[in-house]
């Protein structure tokens, strides 16, 4: 059987058979355009190469600073925690992110957006005061970790 596998139908091309005149659609250079660099086997210019011309990256003031060393946390309203959450339950980051509320393991933060209007025990890694404010006005405990 496996001598007799066929193909399906146009599975199989022919290759492109370039400069062989201008009827063929890829006559004369081929499809490599005009001359010069570009048109040569093994020619290649490097990104950001603007002919010897400097280079907008260089020609563009540099300015300002990162700190490699901040601490950057995953934001989450209180809102969507008190969607996802039953009242009496705990709210971690491992919990939290197994409901789908967060993208990746990381700090969290939760902000005051939103409104909880039963106990809930949130831990994160840090907390907005209006987040603190309304947990503890709905009667539940905003944990640092």
């Amino acid at each position: 059987m496996l001598d007799r596998l066929k193909a399906p139908k146009g599975a199989n091309q022919k290759r492109t058979r370039r400069g062989r005149g201008e009827g063929s659609g890829l006559g004369k250079t081929s499809g490599s355009g005009g001359k010069g660099q570009t048109a040569r086997s093994g020619g290649n210019i490097k990104p950001g190469f603007e002919g010897g011309q400097m280079p907008l990256q260089r020609r563009l003031p540099k300015r300002g600073f990162t700190n490699i060393f901040k601490t950057e946390y995953q934001v989450i309203n209180i809102g969507k925690i008190a969607e996802v959450f039953k009242s009496g339950e705990t709210a971690d980051p491992a919990s939290i992110l197994d409901k789908g509320l967060l993208k990746r393991k990381k700090l969290v933060k939760v902000l005051g957006e939103g409104e909880i209007s039963f106990p809930l025990t949130v831990k994160a890694n840090m907390f907005s005061k209006s987040a603190i404010e309304k947990i503890k006005a709905a009667g539940g405990v905003a944990e640092v970790i």
